[in-house]
C-alpha cells in the first residue's frame, strides 16, 4: 500500500510510478527506459513484487529474499544496476566468493563462482556458472567495469527469435572502451554475444548503465531473472554467500570463516579447515594468485 496523505490506496500504475519517480527517477535517458519498465513491471496485475513504502514514498525491495539463481520477489533490471556498490566493492566481494568456492570445491569445473586476475594483460574476469546454462562475466580493466549475463529462460534470450539477435537495446550505448568485450568470443555463440543483460560502468561514473532496453512485449513478465544472476554480488553479506553454499554444495559453512574470507583476510590453514578438513593451504597456491587473493607475508 501507498501511503497518500490521511488515506491508503490500492498501489495503481499512476501512484507507483509517482512513488518510484519521487525516489529514483534518472537523469539520463537510457535509465529512464529501464525506470519505465520498472513501472509496467510493479503494476501489473500478475506481478508478485509489489513495492513497499515507508514515509516517504520510496520503493524498497529486499535482497535478503533471494533464492539462489532466482529471487523470490522478482527483483527487475533496474532494481540490480540501482543497487550494485561501486567497482571496487563488486571486484572485492568477487574475489572473496571466488576464494571460497575454490576451497569449498577444489575441481574447478564444479564451482559456481570463479576470478581470473589474469584473464588478459590489464584485465580481470569474474564469472558465475551454475551448470545449467546461467552464467554472468564481470570484466574489470583500467577503463572501469562490463558485465553481461545470460539467463537461458528469460525472454530476451538472444535465442528466441533465428537467427539469434541480442535483446534490442540491451547493448545500445556501450562505451568504445568495452566494445572488445561486447564482442568477446568466450561471451558469443558464432558472434552473437550470449546475454540477456548488459551493464557497465567507466571509472569516472558514479553510476552503473545500460543501454535502452525496449520493454517486453504485453503479456511477458519480467520474471527477476536479471536480478537472480547476480543475487548473492548484489547482497553482499557473508550470511548471503554462506546460505548459497549450503544450498548450492549440500555441506555446513561456517560463518566465521566466511567473514574471514569476505574481509580479504590472509588465509590460514585454520580458516581453510572449518570450510574444507579435506584442503591443505598449500594445495591452494595456485588459485590464491589467479584470484589476486591477499597472502600472508
Amino acid at each position: 500500500m501507498f501511503t497518500t496523505g490521511p488515506t491508503s490506496v490500492s498501489p495503481t500504475p499512476a501512484h507507483l510510478a509517482a512513488g518510484l519517480a519521487a525516489a529514483y527517477l534518472p537523469e539520463d535517458g537510457p535509465t529512464l527506459r529501464l525506470f519505465l519498465d520498472e513501472v509496467r513491471a510493479r503494476s501489473s496485475p500478475h506481478t508478485n513484487g509489489i513495492p513497499t513504502s515507508g514515509s516517504s514514498g520510496r520503493a524498497t525491495q529486499s535482497v535478503s529474499s533471494c533464492q539462489w539463481g532466482r529471487l523470490r520477489c522478482g527483483c527487475a533490471f533496474f532494481d540490480l544496476i540501482r543497487q550494485l556498490p561501486e567497482i571496487s566493492v563488486v571486484r572485492d566481494r568477487c574475489r572473496s566468493m571466488a576464494m571460497l568456492d575454490a576451497i569449498l570445491s577444489p575441481e574447478w569445473q564444479y564451482r559456481y563462482f570463479s576470478f581470473d586476475s589474469r584473464w588478459l594483460p590489464a584485465e580481470e574476469m569474474a564469472s558465475m556458472r551454475d551448470g545449467s546454462g546461467n552464467e554472468y562475466s564481470i570484466v574489470f580493466s583500467p577503463a572501469g567495469a562490463y558485465a553481461r549475463g545470460f539467463d537461458h529462460e528469460s525472454p530476451m534470450t538472444p535465442y528466441r527469435v533465428t537467427p539469434p539477435a541480442p535483446w534490442p537495446g540491451l547493448l545500445d550505448g556501450v562505451p568504445e572502451a568495452f566494445r572488445a568485450q561486447v564482442a568477446e568470443p568466450a561471451f558469443s555463440d558464432d558472434g552473437t554475444p550470449r546475454a540477456t543483460v548488459c551493464f557497465w560502468r567507466e571509472q569516472a561514473d558514479t553510476a552503473w548503465r545500460a543501454g535502452a532496453v525496449e520493454p517486453l512485449p504485453e503479456g511477458v513478465e519480467d520474471d527477476g531473472s536479471a536480478g537472480g544472476l547476480f543475487g548473492v554480488l548484489l547482497d553482499g553479506r557473508p550470511e548471503a554467500y554462506q546460505r548459497f553454499a549450503e544450498d548450492y554444495y549440500d555441506v555446513a559453512v561456517d560463518i566465521v570463516a566466511v567473514r574471514h574470507v569476505y574481509a580479504l583476510r590472509p588465509l590460514t590453514q585454520g580458516i581453510v579447515s572449518l570450510l574444507n578438513p579435506e584442503v591443505d593451504i598449500s594445495g591452494l597456491a595456485e588459485d590464491l594468485a589467479q584470484a589476486g587473493y591477499p597472502v600472508q607475508e
